[in-house]
């Protein structure tokens, strides 16, 4: 039996044509704590963690429940409740995919979320005096990529409504990932016949070497021969995130 598991949670709210679109990604590791406190693995296809249709029930009763709370403790029940209901009333759809093999297909999945904006420069085609061009899946035709074009003011608006708030937390953990958890868990596991030796001179680990223990991955290792090492030359200006504020960019685009 399994008492403690983790979850990693990341938003996630546009679509291929900047509409907002707001749903999250969860990572559950197929594996846990035990009420003795050892690891045990419990991801196979004999057996799961919870049953897909099941969860997609649970999950908008679960949602819906606290957004009714928190809109009564605001007063503001009452305005939002036809919508409210109307969510009750359909069907909720919780997409489950296959465990990922290694930690590096983690990394790989989780950086499309954590470290991506709604769109990027390459899928732009061209920008007028009023209109913006780019490129879109379209999903109702098999994800074939369509040329999207829309006013300056229209893309602006949309490419605004990602921006997440100021002090926004993009990515939560729970279970035994959260850090308050994992500080009590280290206290428990910590026992007299096992102690944990703490070393307070061992040089501190750059983020290669962080990402190398993780992963196995060695970012500073040619890809192509595997042999030579990877050195910085020069260090390219952001193009992607401006160094101005979003309201002096937005400005200077008007004028």
């Amino acid at each position: 039996m399994v008492s403690k598991v983790g979850l990693f949670v990341c938003p996630h709210t546009w679509g291929q044509n900047l509409s907002l679109h707001p749903h999250i990604h969860c990572i559950v590791p197929a594996a846990g704590y035990s009420l003795k406190g050892e690891w045990k693995r419990i991801g196979t296809y004999d057996d799961f963690l919870y049953p897909v249709h099941q969860l997609s029930a649970t999950f908008k009763g679960k949602f819906l429940d606290s957004l009714e709370r928190a809109l009564r403790k605001n007063g503001l029940l009452d305005g939002f409740d036809p919508m409210v209901q109307q969510a009750w009333n359909k069907p909720w759809v919780v997409y489950c995919e296959p465990s990922m093999a290694k930690a590096e297909h983690v990394i790989r999945y989780l950086g499309q979320y954590t470290h991506r904006v709604a769109i990027s420069n390459d899928r732009i085609i061209s920008m007028s005096d009023t209109h913006v061009t780019f490129i879109a899946k379209d999903y109702r035709e098999r994800a074939k990529k369509k040329p999207v074009t829309m006013s300056g003011i229209e893309f602006l608006h949309r490419f605004c409504l990602h921006i997440l708030p100021k002090r926004f937390v993009k990515i939560r953990r729970y279970g035994i990932y959260n850090h308050t958890t994992k500080r009590s868990m280290e206290l428990q596991f910590e026992t007299e016949e096992s102690p944990i030796e703490k070393d307070t001179e061992q040089p501190k680990e750059t983020s290669q070497e962080r990402i190398k223990r993780l992963t196995g991955f060695d970012i500073g290792q040619c890809p192509k021969c595997k042999k030579g090492r990877m050195i910085i030359v020069r260090e390219l200006p952001r193009i992607r995130s401006p160094s101005r504020s979003l309201q002096q960019l937005i400005h200077s685009f008007l004028q």
